[in-house]
């Protein structure tokens, strides 16, 4: 404003031109510059404070990132250090495992190269064992062979012995086959024709031997109750050596029967419920108070009931 009105120290000794008064409306616009720069003035003030507060914000931002940084860079050394000894761990347990292996190689070759020298041990016993008992074996078969030709030398003699049986067993069947021709069939008492009588103890062994029918040998003596002779029981009555007759007492299926005067070799015929055929005694000898012979049975049988 002063280089507009001047001023008396400017060193000029002109009067300052005529200015007319300032209109009446500049009272206005001055108010309003002055509004305008006291709200400016507020928000530079304003402004001032936030950008403090910024300047604060941004401060305590920068010592938490460095906060945060150096516990990270805190925990990275650890986890570093800690891998490294993982590292370092894991490589004493590797170069371990390699020695414990090649040691075991070792023992592997040691227990390898052992039992190696124990088969070699075993297949020689063995092979002794082996030629012990081939050796054996032979003496064996030189037994066998000679066991054998023994054997041999008896099986000839055996064959001798078993002709010579069946020469002997041919003669006797000749001379069964004879006596059984020899043998006689009558009527029994029944009115029966009887099988084939035997005479004596020779003819009787010979029907025995021919199997046909069942022979009890029968020795009676006189005695009071009766004696049993397979399916029958006899008790002699009488005896007549003179004249070669007795009497006997006969039971069979719980009856009772008296044949009297019956002469010596004759079959006296008998019939049990149980056969369908003649049960025959046939008294060979007859002595005081004694008989002797055989009773013939059928080996057909029914059943009882």
């Amino acid at each position: 404003m002063s280089s507009i009105i001047g001023s008396p120290l400017s060193g000029g000794n002109t009067p300052a031109p005529y200015q007319p008064p300032p209109p009446s409306g500049g009272g206005v616009k001055i108010a309003i510059l002055f509004g305008a720069v006291v709200a400016l003035l507020g928000a530079s003030v304003y402004l001032f404070y936030q950008v403090n507060e910024l300047k604060s914000e941004i401060a305590d931002t920068r010592d938490s990132l460095m906060t945060e940084l150096t516990k990270q860079q805190e925990s990275s050394s650890v986890t570093v250090q800690t891998s490294k000894r993982s590292v370092e761990n894991l490589k004493k347990e590797v170069d371990e495992a390699r020695r414990q292996a090649s040691a075991l190689a070792g023992d592997a070759k040691v227990e390898a190269t052992k039992h190696a020298d124990e088969l070699a041990e075993k297949l020689e016993l063995a092979q002794q064992q082996a030629e012990k008992r081939v050796s054996a074996v032979a003496n064996d078969v030189n037994q066998v062979k000679d066991q054998a030709t023994q054997t041999q030398t008896k099986v000839g003699e055996v064959s001798g012995e078993v002709g010579t049986l069946k020469t002997a067993q041919t003669a006797t069947q000749q001379q069964l086959e004879k006596n059984i021709a020899d043998l006689k069939s009558t009527i029994g008492d029944l009115g029966v024709q009887s099988g084939l009588i035997a005479t004596n103890g020779k003819e009787l062994a010979s029907l025995k031997a021919l199997g046909e029918r069942n022979y009890t040998d029968v020795k009676l003596a006189k005695v009071k109750l009766p004696t049993k002779f397979g399916d029958v029981q006899l008790r002699l009555i009488s005896a007549d050596p003179k004249r070669n007759k007795y009497t006997i007492e006969l039971t069979a299926d719980d009856k009772k029967i008296e044949k009297k005067d019956k002469g010596l070799n004759e079959p006296v015929q008998f019939l049990l419920d149980r056969a369908t055929q003649p049960y025959e005694l046939v008294i060979n000898s007859i002595s005081k108070d004694m008989v002797v012979g055989y009773v013939s049975a059928p080996k057909v049988q029914k059943a009882r009931n």
